[in-house]
């Protein structure tokens, strides 16, 4: 199997509310809710870089389609990395992520590593990483 990961999909309570943080909060470009004429079918997509997009689709839609029966919410199964080219960057997203809404989980700091970072949730308490990586140069 080669790795051709092309959808990352969160699962989310309140499809709205999801949508107005991710495109009104964090400025995602997204043409928002496709599929409502389908029972189970709204969702969101977000183009992230070419050939990666962010799906927001409802939880009982996913358990539905999965037959998965709807489990808890656990903040600590999965984080995204959004990587930045400098520390002032991972300063400004944190300000942008609290500014739509977003709780600091932990405030950005200088890392073991030699990094900068910080952590913020979404409203569905999925967790964001931005990080400044001084190893990682090829970031545009």
């Amino acid at each position: 199997m080669k790795p051709r990961i092309t959808v990352i999909t969160l699962g989310v309570d309140d499809l709205e509310a999801s949508l107005r943080f991710y495109r009104d909060g964090l400025g995602f470009a997204t043409d928002g809710m496709v599929g409502q004429e389908f029972e189970f079918g709204a969702v969101v997509f977000v183009q992230l870089q070419p050939g990666l997009r962010l799906a927001l689709w409802p939880r009982k839609s996913i358990a539905h389609d999965t037959g998965q029966p709807l489990g808890s919410r656990s903040a600590t199964e999965l984080t995204l990395g959004h990587n930045v080219g400098s520390k002032a960057e991972v300063d400004a997203v944190m300000v942008q992520a609290r500014m739509a809404g977003a709780a600091i989980t932990k405030p950005a700091h200088d890392t073991f590593w030699g990094g900068y970072s910080g952590y913020f949730q979404d409203p569905d308490g999925h967790l964001w990483e931005v990080v400044w990586n001084p190893q990682w140069t090829d970031l545009d």
